[in-house]
């Protein structure tokens, strides 16, 4: 692997893991930045791939609330709700992902879709702050969530299978506007990335794994270990923030770099890929 590939392969991976958590859209960033960077791989292999290190990030810092549902599962009432939010809030975006899949990325991954998600949701975002503030939350712990709650917050997740509208973004604002607290919000969507975000992969592996080969492991071990680490940071520095603050800077941020995107391909200032 050259020196650039290997600067370009870091570069997203630490893209990928920072912005996976955030409500700014993962796979928005990579196509906007692989992009810029002229990095394509083919079949979003490399994407794919470096996926799983942002989500084995969640894994490690949630390592004992993992074990201990494993461990308790089937005998702890608690658990069991636990795990059945987690199901129920899976299944509606992977069964219209396993539908769709296909058409998303034909029609939708490129970076004008993406600025035009970007700055909808950075509204959207704007708009259920302002509401949460004059509503008081329902649900201020996980395990207090029911299979209603969870519901809401799996339909939510489904916007996110358009790029640029973002994961998190979408399960933690479907969150907080049918009820949960912003820290239960955002815990439960670190929490339903794993099923999702595993499945995802795997599926995608399986389904380009002719694409996989000796030339690019380099270039995958590099992403995904940046994405890994990039990841664990970017998770408990979120934690910390929504603990004292709101999410109003990363909808402004959402707007501001959408409308860039927007405006320099208007003008012609940047010759972005349909």
């Amino acid at each position: 692997m050259d020196i650039l590939l290997f600067f370009k392969a870091l570069l997203l991976g630490i893209i990928e893991g920072v912005t996976e958590f955030l409500p700014i859209s993962s796979t928005g960033h990579l196509i906007v930045f692989g992009d810029l960077l002229n990095f394509h791989s083919t079949g979003k292999v490399f994407e794919v791939a470096i996926q799983l290190g942002a989500v084995l990030a969640v894994v490690f810092e949630y390592r004992q609330r993992f074990l201990s549902v494993f461990l308790g599962l089937g005998r702890k009432p608690d658990i069991n709700r636990f795990v059945l939010n987690i199901i129920i809030a899976f299944i509606p975006a992977a069964v219209v992902g396993l539908l769709f899949s296909s058409a998303i990325k034909m029609h939708f991954f490129n970076p004008i879709t993406v600025a035009s998600a970007l700055v909808i949701g950075g509204v959207v975002i704007l708009f259920i702050e302002k509401y949460q503030s004059n509503h008081t939350p329902r649900v201020n712990d996980v395990d207090d969530m029911c299979w209603k709650d969870a519901l809401c917050v799996g339909l939510a997740q489904i916007f996110a299978l358009i790029p640029g509208t973002s994961r998190s973004g979408s399960t933690i604002m479907g969150g907080m506007a049918f009820g949960l607290s912003r820290k239960v919000a955002t815990e439960f969507s670190f929490f339903l990335a794993v099923p999702i975000m595993f499945a995802a992969t795997f599926y995608d592996i399986y389904k380009h794994h002719e694409l996989f080969d000796s030339t690019m492991v380099g270039t995958i071990i590099t992403g995904f270990v940046a994405a890994f680490i990039s990841g664990l940071l970017a998770i408990r520095a979120l934690l910390k923030f929504v603990a004292a603050k709101n999410y109003v800077p990363f909808a402004w941020y959402r707007i501001v770099f959408g409308g860039f995107i927007l405006l320099s391909w208007y003008f012609g200032w940047i010759n972005w890929s349909n």
